[in-house]
């Protein structure tokens, strides 16, 4: 049997049971993390061997978002409660550039006594049962055939409804932009096509006439060999658009098609070889191209912005990209060097409105965390690069995004709320604007509007974020719904640890429920990755002008050992 399988184990005289998160020996017990507890099992079913960072994250975090320091926090936090030292381990070892290596003996726990031989007298009951178990099965069987028969009939009666040109009926037309393959020699280009693909998202979404799936769902598939009409039924979506880029030197490549997933066909297809430095005016052809195959009529707006292009110079855009690429990983140091791929961008094209509106998220979250020694002069910056981000560019949603995030770090609510409606007015399909305008209700105390809110850019990002169960659960924490806001921020740790706003909002929870232990152990994890996060901090950072509200999360946080 897998040892992944087993109700408890043994690990170098530790009793491991995964079901509870809890490691017991001599009496005692220490209770994991439930990341840990993963890290620990599966490090467990392939002990003595060299297990590797992305073997680790594939089969613990799975896909999510993974920095360094999150696996590494990890395995530190195990080595922890098992009592590990790691410069003379008993249980797990570094290998240098290599992975780590679980070297304490595994054994299985006998959870039953060995089955005896059956005796003469009981072999008849046993076989009675398994016929009737069979007799059982069977009936069940032929009722299933029978249903599947009914629905059939059913099926042939009642044909999906088509337009007279056999299109699929949609109103409006709904479509997935698939993340292009990088087709370059260079492994460094990926970037460059996730670029091009956030980018044509982004065009894409400013158009009313077209219900866009966010990027965040749309690379959850990459990488991933799945049929178009497979998407189209788990996203319940009319059209796939997806493609390749080939850079190289001073020329690019790039093949598209669009594919109906009702019937698997492409309704259009056409390759662009171009000169690099006309990347853009390439993604500015290929998004007209799909609105006109989908015969979606633009208004005379739409047709402004989807001809201006957020910057012509090559070099920035790839400064900008490795800003994102970085700004994703949501640790001190990644803040910082995205910080710094931004400038370069900015440097390289001052024009660059989408830029500065990224770099001015990125100080305000620098802000928020608390990672620097002038916190009020990295949110004034913010705010003024925000605003000079929307004054360079007002046909993208994201100035306008990042202008409504530093104005509620700033606790300038009103005029948060003002510029996230103004991104959602550009983008209608804009899931993350749903996320700030339910982040910003939540800060109001408007639980329900936030809900709500929440609840539309997850239809528009099946696949989101840790954001999007966060804001849902701080919002059942408003409420007072603490057994419902617990599952909801739990949801939101595992896809990324790193992020401290989950964890206090779910200590508070555990505290309101009763689970003072648990509540103890965020607290304990905050102040072991970020020292800084203290009730006096909190107090000044956390964005919300409910002082009741205020009161009771620092209460709470308080009772949860929380330091002042």
């Amino acid at each position: 049997m897998d040892i992944r399988e087993a109700k408890s184990f043994d690990v170098g005289g530790w009793r491991v049971t995964p079901a509870e998160d809890v490691v017991s020996r001599d009496g005692r017990s220490e209770r994991l993390e439930p990341l840990a507890m993963q890290v620990l099992v599966y490090l467990a079913s392939r002990a003595g061997e060299v297990v590797s960072r992305p073997d680790l994250e594939e089969a613990v975090w799975k896909g999510g978002v993974v920095s360094y320091d999150s696996v590494t926090s990890t395995v530190i936090k195990l080595r922890k409660a098992l009592g590990d030292d790691a410069r003379k381990p008993s249980y797990i070892t570094t290998i240098p550039k290599r992975g780590y290596q679980l070297i304490a003996p595994v054994s299985r726990v006998v959870d039953e006594p060995p089955a005896q031989a059956a005796s003469p007298e009981s072999v008849a009951p046993v076989l009675s049962a398994r016929a009737d178990r069979r007799k059982v099965a069977t009936l069940v069987a032929v009722l299933i055939m029978a249903a599947a028969a009914i629905l059939g009939v059913l099926t042939q009666l009642t044909p999906p409804a088509v337009e007279s040109d056999g299109q699929p009926v949609s109103s409006p037309p709904s479509i997935v932009v698939l993340p292009f393959q990088n087709l370059s020699d260079d492994p460094s280009q990926e970037r460059f096509a996730d670029g091009m693909t956030e980018d044509i998202i982004t065009d894409l979404s400013g158009i009313t006439g077209v219900r866009v799936i966010a990027s965040n769902t749309s690379f959850s598939y990459k990488g991933r060999q799945v049929s178009a009409q497979e998407i189209g039924d788990e996203l319940r979506i009319d059209y796939v658009l997806e493609g390749s880029v080939r850079r190289r030197e001073d020329s690019i490549r790039v093949n598209a098609q669009l594919v109906d997933v009702r019937t698997a066909f492409q309704v259009w297809a056409h390759r662009y070889d171009r000169a690099a430095q006309e990347t853009f005016a390439v993604q500015d052809e290929l998004t007209n191209q799909i609105v006109e195959t989908l015969a979606v009529q633009l208004s005379p707006q739409e047709s402004e912005r989807l001809a201006r292009q957020p910057t012509n110079n090559l070099a920035a855009y790839d400064h900008f990209q490795e800003g994102q690429r970085l700004g994703k990983i949501n640790t001190k140091d990644s803040n910082i060097e995205a910080q710094h791929a931004y400038r370069k961008a900015i440097e390289t094209d001052p024009t660059y409105g989408r830029a500065y509106g990224a770099l001015a998220y990125t100080l305000a979250y620098n802000f928020r965390r608390g990672w620097n020694d002038a916190p009020m002069q990295t949110i004034d910056r913010a705010l003024e690069l925000a605003q000079r981000g929307v004054e360079l560019d007002t046909s993208i949603p994201q100035t306008f995004w990042s202008l409504g995030y530093v104005h509620l770090m700033r606790k300038e609510f009103a005029l948060a709320e003002q510029a996230v409606e103004k991104s959602l007015s550009i983008a209608p399909n804009y899931a993350d604007g749903f996320g700030l305008l339910a982040l910003i209700n939540n800060s109001l105390g408007n639980a329900k509007a936030a809900i709500a809110n929440i609840q539309k850019g997850m239809q528009l990002n099946p696949y989101y974020t840790w954001d999007y169960p966060y804001n849902l659960g701080r919002a059942y924490y408003v409420l007072g719904e603490y057994d419902r806001a617990i599952p909801e921020l739990e949801s939101a740790k595992t896809r990324n640890p790193n992020v401290m706003p989950v964890r206090l909002v779910l200590a508070a929870c555990y505290v309101r429920t009763g689970r003072a232990a648990d509540a103890e152990w965020e607290i304990e994890e905050v102040q072991s990755i970020n020292p800084h996060e203290t009730l006096s901090h909190l107090a000044n950072t956390f964005a919300t002008n409910d002082a009741e509200l205020l009161q009771r999360f620092l209460h709470d946080l308080r009772e949860a050992g929380m330091p002042e």
